[in-house]
C-alpha cells in the first residue's frame, strides 16, 4: 500500500519557531497500476477513424484553381512558388482537404506535412485509396507523393498555406459568421462561454444559432464536440466553420493559443473582434521567452487576423499591447476590472460570494449595465468585463449581453463545484500553473470558514521551470497541501514531485500549511478529502475538464470530478473514516475511453505542440 509523506514529522506546520523543512523523497514508487493501452494508428482501417466534422454540401473547386491561389498560373507546370504535376490536373475538382492520412474522404486534397520524426508523404498511399485527389506537400514529399499518381501542389511551406486553402475550398465560411476569438494566459476558455452566452442570448431573439470552439469542446448550436486541443488545424476549423454556417450558426465565440498564431491553425480567419486577456508565464517549453510569447499573442492584433481588439488595461502585457496599438491606429476598446477611470469599461460596486460575483460595468459614455457572472473569484469579474466588453464592441446591446453572461450555468473544470451531499465545499479546477494556482487559491479562501485542502500535479514533459513555484504557491496558500501526479508522459513522476516539493519546502515553516506527498493522484484526492471538516473546502487542481492521465506514454481514464465525488461519497458512507495517512488507491467510477492517439502524419505527433494537455 502506498502511504502519504509529510516533509515534516507532524501536522504543526505554522508553529512559529519551528527548524526548516527537510523534504524527502524516501521510499520506492509502487508498481503503476493497470492502464487502459491506446491503441495505434490502424493503417489498414482507416475507414474506423471518422475525422472531425465536415459540411453535407461543398461545391467542388478545380484543382487549377487552387494552384493559382498557391501562385501556379500553370498548374502543370512549376510556376511561382506551386507546382501540380501528374495526371490530367484540369479536370480535377476538390470538395475537401485534410492533414490526416485516415480522414480522407474521397475529392480531397491531402496535405502531406513535414515533421521532426515523419513525413505525411509516407501515408499517401493511404490516402489515395481513399480517395484523395491532390496532395499539397513540400519539396521534401514531392518525389514520395508523385509516385502515386496524384496530383501534387508543392510549395516550401505546406502548413502556412492549409488555411487559405481550406478557406477557399469551403467557399470562405468564416466570411459569413461573427467571430470573437479570446487569448490570453488566463482566463480563455471561460471568457469563451461568457461570450458564447451573450451571444446565444441574443441569437434567441432571433432564432438563430451560436458556436463555440475551445480547449473543452466545440459547440454547434446544441451539439457538443469534444476536442483535442485548444484551437483545430487549420484544416479542421475552416471545415468547422462550414459546417456551422450550414446549420444556420451565426456567430461565435473561439479561444486563439499562441500555438495556433505561431503555426497557422487560424490562417484564413479574421476576428471581427479579438480578446486579450493577460499574459503570464506558460508554455515556455514552446516559447523561448516572455517576449517571443508575447509576439506570438500579438499576431492577433493585426489588420491580418482582426478588425478590433479588447483588451486588459489591468494586465501589464495588456496595457503594452494597448500602447501599442493606439499608436498603430488600431481599433482598440479596454477594460478594468480594477476600476482604472482611463479604462473605456470598468467594473464598479464589485460584490464577491462564494458561487459568483456581481458589479456593475460602466461604460464609455457613462453607461452603467448591472453584471454578474456564475463563477466566484475576482478573476472571473475580469473575465466576464471582457466578455461584455466584447460583445458590445460586437454590436450586441449591453444589458443582452450582461444577461447572457449571467445565465451562463458554469464552465467544465473551471471552479467546478462537486457536490455530494457533503457540509464542506469540493471544487475541482484547470489551474496549471502558479498565478492561476495562486488565483484559485485566494478566491477559495474567502469564501472558506475552515481549512482549505488542496491537490496538486505538475505536467511532464512541459516547461519544468514553474515546478517550483507551483508546490510554493500550495504550501504557502493551502491549510493541506497535497502534492500529486498530473500527467507525467514521459517523465519519471518522482522527479516532477521533487521539484515541487522543492518550492514547497522554501516557504518558511511559519507560512505554509502540512505539505503531503503522494504520487497517485487518486490517492491524493482521497487524503485531502480524508482531512476536509464541516466548513472547509476541498480543491483539485491542475487537470479540470481531461478525462484521461497520461503515465508512461499510457492514457488510462480518469476524471477529477468523478473521483473526487466518488471519495467524498465513500467517506460519507463509510462507517470508519478514512484514515488521513494511508488512504486507498482509488480507481475513477466513471471511466471514459481514451480518446483516439495522434496519427504519426499528423503535426501534433511530428511537433510536440500540444497546448491543450500541460
Amino acid at each position: 500500500m502506498r502511504h502519504v509523506r509529510t516533509i515534516t514529522e507532524n501536522d504543526c506546520n505554522r508553529q512559529a519557531g519551528e527548524g526548516p523543512a527537510s523534504p524527502s523523497l524516501r521510499g520506492t514508487a509502487a508498481p503503476p497500476g493497470t492502464l487502459t493501452a491506446v491503441p495505434q494508428a490502424d493503417q489498414t482501417s482507416p475507414e474506423s477513424f471518422p475525422g472531425p466534422p465536415r459540411p453535407a454540401r461543398v461545391t467542388p473547386v478545380p484543382l487549377a484553381e487552387l494552384a493559382r491561389l498557391l501562385d501556379a498560373d500553370d498548374p502543370g507546370a512549376p510556376v511561382g512558388g506551386a507546382l501540380a504535376e501528374a495526371g490530367d490536373v484540369k479536370a480535377v475538382s476538390v470538395t475537401g482537404i485534410t492533414h490526416d492520412s485516415r480522414a480522407v474522404r474521397p475529392g480531397d486534397v491531402y496535405a502531406a506535412l513535414p515533421g521532426a520524426r515523419l513525413h505525411g508523404a509516407d501515408f499517401v498511399e493511404q490516402a489515395r485509396t481513399l480517395g484523395a485527389a491532390a496532395v499539397l506537400t513540400d519539396p521534401g514529399g514531392t518525389e514520395r507523393a508523385r509516385a502515386t499518381g496524384l496530383p501534387v501542389l508543392t510549395v516550401p511551406d505546406p502548413r502556412g498555406r492549409m488555411g487559405e486553402l481550406a478557406a477557399a475550398i469551403y467557399g470562405r465560411p468564416g466570411e459569413d459568421l461573427l467571430q470573437i476569438g479570446i487569448t490570453g494566459t488566463s482566463g480563455k476558455t471561460t471568457t469563451a462561454y461568457l461570450v458564447e452566452g451573450g451571444l446565444r442570448k441574443a441569437a434567441e431573439k432571433e432564432g438563430g444559432l451560436t458556436g463555440l470552439i475551445g480547449t473543452v469542446e466545440s459547440r454547434i448550436g446544441d451539439e457538443r464536440i469534444k476536442s483535442e486541443r485548444t484551437t483545430p488545424e487549420a484544416t479542421d476549423l475552416q471545415a468547422l466553420f462550414a459546417v456551422m454556417r450550414e446549420r444556420g450558426v451565426g456567430s461565435l465565440a473561439m479561444e486563439v493559443s499562441s500555438h495556433a498564431l505561431v503555426l497557422g491553425r487560424v490562417d484564413g480567419c479574421v476576428f471581427d473582434i479579438g480578446v486579450f486577456n493577460n499574459l503570464s508565464p506558460e508554455h515556455l517549453d514552446f516559447h523561448p521567452d516572455m517576449e517571443d510569447y508575447f509576439q506570438a499573442k500579438r499576431q492577433l492584433f493585426t489588420p491580418r487576423r482582426s478588425r478590433a481588439a479588447v483588451v486588459n488595461f489591468d494586465d501589464e502585457y495588456g496595457f503594452r499591447l494597448l500602447t501599442e496599438l493606439k499608436e498603430e491606429g488600431f481599433p482598440v476598446v479596454s477594460f478594468s476590472a480594477e476600476g482604472h477611470p482611463d479604462a473605456d469599461w470598468r467594473a464598479e460596486d464589485v460584490e464577491l460570494g462564494p458561487l459568483g460575483s456581481t458589479f456593475t460595468a460602466v461604460g464609455p459614455d457613462g453607461q452603467r449595465v448591472p453584471g454578474g457572472v456564475p463563477l466566484a473569484g475576482p478573476f472571473n469579474v475580469s473575465n466576464a468585463l471582457a466578455a461584455l466588453t466584447a460583445l458590445v464592441s460586437a454590436g450586441i446591446d449591453p444589458h443582452t449581453a450582461a444577461e447572457g453572461i449571467a445565465s451562463v450555468p458554469g464552465v467544465p473544470g473551471r471552479l467546478q463545484r462537486v457536490d455530494a451531499g457533503q457540509d464542506y465545499l469540493a471544487i475541482v479546477d484547470y489551474a496549471h500553473k502558479p498565478d492561476a494556482v495562486e488565483s484559485v487559491l485566494y478566491a477559495v479562501r474567502k469564501v472558506t470558514d475552515g481549512a482549505v485542502h488542496a491537490v496538486l500535479g505538475c505536467g511532464g514533459d512541459r516547461d519544468p521551470h514553474k515546478r517550483p513555484a507551483m508546490g510554493a504557491a500550495l504550501a504557502r496558500l493551502s491549510d493541506t497541501a497535497v502534492l500529486t501526479s498530473d500527467n507525467p508522459r514521459s517523465e519519471d513522476p518522482l522527479a516532477i514531485l521533487a521539484a515541487m516539493l522543492g518550492g514547497a519546502a522554501e516557504v518558511p515553516a511559519h507560512e505554509r500549511g502540512t505539505v503531503l506527498l503522494e504520487e497517485d493522484r487518486a490517492a491524493a484526492i482521497r487524503a485531502a478529502v480524508a482531512r476536509a471538516e464541516p466548513g472547509d473546502s476541498v480543491l483539485v487542481l491542475g487537470k479540470g475538464h481531461e478525462q484521461g492521465q497520461d503515465i508512461a506514454g499510457v492514457v488510462r481514464p480518469f476524471d477529477d470530478v468523478e473521483v473526487l465525488r466518488e471519495a467524498i461519497r465513500e467517506r460519507t458512507h463509510s462507517a470508519v473514516p478514512a484514515p488521513a495517512a494511508s488512504p486507498p488507491p482509488a480507481t475513477p467510477s466513471s471511466p471514459v475511453p481514451p480518446s483516439p492517439p495522434p496519427h504519426p502524419d499528423l503535426s501534433t505527433e511530428n511537433h510536440r505542440t500540444d497546448d491543450q494537455n500541460r
